[in-house]
């Protein structure tokens, strides 16, 4: 895996999602590396990644509540264990559980395997609320994907507290994990 500097050069066979990340993060003006690799669909592979762009790669979850009227995406640290109980209490919602690859498509505009931050740059609706866990927002650098698992990204978390998610209408709640790692 090579590491570049911002978007690819040849953008000819990524998905139009893909694309869409870098136009909103150049237009930003936000400076991110990328590094483009088999998908990425298990941590496994992450690890491998955050070893090359030099960042932990978040475990980015797509949640909802029992009824399917609330939708939670949860960027926490990926070697932390995730505790469904421990959350809800949190954010006092029912019993939570991951929301179908139909909603995922439909509010993030991706697919299982890349879920990240970067898709609620297509929740126009604001229909899916952000949890960050504190862990995260400790560290310099973010690492995700641009809504395809085949690509991944570090950037600053400063750009994407303060310059993306206001971008996108999308405020966050900071949440505290317990989890012990993996």
């Amino acid at each position: 895996m090579n590491v570049y500097d911002g978007r690819p050069a040849v953008e000819t066979g990524r998905l139009e999602r893909e694309i869409r990340t870098y136009d909103l993060l150049d237009k930003l003006g936000i400076s991110y590396q990328r590094t483009d690799h088999e998908p990425a669909d298990h941590m496994v592979a992450c690890y491998r990644i955050d070893s090359v762009l030099n960042v932990e790669i978040c475990k980015n979850l797509f949640l909802c509540n029992r009824q399917k009227t609330a939708f939670y995406l949860l960027m926490m640290p990926g070697r932390k264990a995730f505790r469904t109980k421990e959350l809800s209490a949190q954010i006092h919602s029912s019993r939570l559980s991951f929301a179908e690859p139909e909603y995922l498509l439909r509010y993030l505009d991706t697919e299982p395997g890349a879920v990240s931050v970067m898709g609620l740059m297509n929740d126009r609706g604001n229909d899916v609320c952000l949890l960050i866990d504190e862990d995260v927002l400790k560290d310099e650098f973010i690492g995700c994907h641009p809504c395809v698992s085949t690509s991944s990204l570090k950037l600053k978390t400063k750009d994407l507290t303060e310059r993306f998610l206001p971008a996108t209408g999308h405020p966050f709640q900071t949440v505290q994990l317990k989890g012990k790692e993996e």
